[in-house]
């Protein structure tokens, strides 16, 4: 247990926090390259400019944590909670954080190329100027969030739910937006948008487009209704047989 402590700039290279409390701890500048931090607690703690290259975050809690300026590249945080923390200018390139929750959090300028985002929930999020090239956001939650100036080029954003975002200057070049809803967001001003991508996406009468562009009624479906069903896990296959008995001597 290490609550409140004081570990800034220490070298704590591929250590293990396994449901450790380290809530409002210090690691300021600390070296925590391939740590693990399975369920352990960092709310409130202070990891700006740390360095987590490769890292394991799984269903580790850093609520309202601060990582302001950490490299976090390669991380691996699935089912993470992020919500309410601070990561600006954060690189989080090539991460996975496959249901991460991001809710709330603040990821201006925050670096998600390349990486992992399926089922991430980033509502209500302010990722203005974030970068998301090339990023696979299948079935993710952005509702209400701020993307002024994000960039989603080449972003795989299948079956999202992107209603009541704001996309100001956004960079939609080559995004994929199959099944993604637009209801209610602000897209009038992106960059990129081809009649092509919103054919595959569904909208309603508040959804804003750029001039010529528009985009099909969500016929009256909730909030992500349309794609989870979509998203059903195959059956595993059948077990294997159990070997015959041996036959008795005759």
């Amino acid at each position: 247990m290490c609550a409140n402590c004081d570990l800034a700039g220490r070298k704590l290279m591929n250590a293990k926090f396994t449901g450790a409390n380290f809530a409002k701890a210090v690691l300021i500048g600390a070296d925590l390259r391939g740590a693990m931090f399975y369920g352990s607690d960092f709310g409130w703690a202070d990891l700006s400019r740390a360095d987590l290259r490769g890292a394991e975050m799984r269903g580790a809690n850093f609520t309202r944590a601060n990582f302001t300026d950490a490299r976090m590249s390669g991380v691996e945080s699935s089912g993470a909670n992020f919500a309410q923390a601070t990561l600006v200018r954060v690189d989080l390139s090539s991460a996975e954080l496959h249901a991460a929750n991001m809710a709330g959090a603040n990821l201006q300028k925050a670096r998600f190329a390349n990486a992992e985002l399926i089922a991430a929930n980033l509502s209500g999020a302010n990722a203005r100027d974030a970068d998301f090239s090339n990023a696979d956001i299948n079935h993710a939650n952005f509702q209400g969030a701020r993307f002024d100036g994000a960039r989603f080029h080449n972003a795989d954003m299948t079956g999202s739910n992107l209603r009541g975002g704001i996309f100001n200057s956004a960079d939609f070049r080559n995004a994929d937006l199959t099944m993604v809803n637009l209801s209610g967001a602000d897209l009038s001003s992106a960059r990129g948008l081809e009649q092509e991508q919103l054919d595959e996406a569904c909208g309603d009468s508040s959804t804003r487009l750029p001039s010529g562009l528009s985009v099909r009624t969500c016929n009256g479906l909730r909030s992500g209704q349309h794609f989870m069903l979509l998203r059903a896990v195959p059956k595993p296959p059948a077990p294997p047989a159990p070997p015959k008995a041996p036959k008795g001597p005759k």
